[in-house]
């Protein structure tokens, strides 16, 4: 199944508006799908007999900078049995202001690798997941402040009388 037959099937399944844009350029083309249907998407190329994209293989937080205003998500899915890959795209925009956290729905549902990989997420880029079962930090001390991936990110000089480099 080709880009444009995946493109294709998600538009006759969730309308014109599930895909708000598409990057062709590099290695690997990528889906910018509309954010409230990030679960529905993936959980139709998962199920769907002619994709199955049975395999989360990463899912990365994106700070796209101060000036852009803006948070996203990358998912990379791998069918196994169809060997084919697929990179799909949410973002949107975040005016960084005290705990107000960008959130985007978890799909911890779909594929609970995403257990792990939307709570590294929030831990390093402050990205909340709306119905992740169980969203705290994985990597940093409970106590942490701020997200170490975040270009807007001041490094604590000390944390509990060690000096941080």
């Amino acid at each position: 199944m080709s880009f444009d037959d995946i493109k294709l099937l998600l538009i006759q399944k969730f309308g014109e508006t599930v895909i708000i844009g598409e990057e062709r350029a590099g290695l690997q083309p990528a889906l910018l799908i509309n954010p409230d249907h990030i679960a529905g998407v993936c959980l139709e190329l998962r199920n769907n007999p002619k994709t199955y994209f049975d395999f989360l293989s990463c899912l990365t937080g994106i700070d796209y900078g101060t000036e852009a205003g803006r948070f996203g998500v990358v998912y990379h899915l791998s069918s196994i049995p169809y060997h084919l890959q697929l990179t799909l795209k949410i973002s949107k925009e975040n005016d960084r202001t005290g705990d107000n956290l960008p959130s985007f729905p978890s799909i911890t549902s779909v594929y609970r690798t995403a257990d792990w990989h939307e709570r590294e997420a929030f831990d390093l880029v402050g990205i909340f997941f709306e119905g992740h079962p169980d969203l705290r930090r994985i990597l940093l001390p409970e106590d942490w402040e701020g997200y170490p991936l975040r270009k807007d990110y001041k490094a604590a000089e000390y944390y509990k009388g060690i000096k941080v480099d």
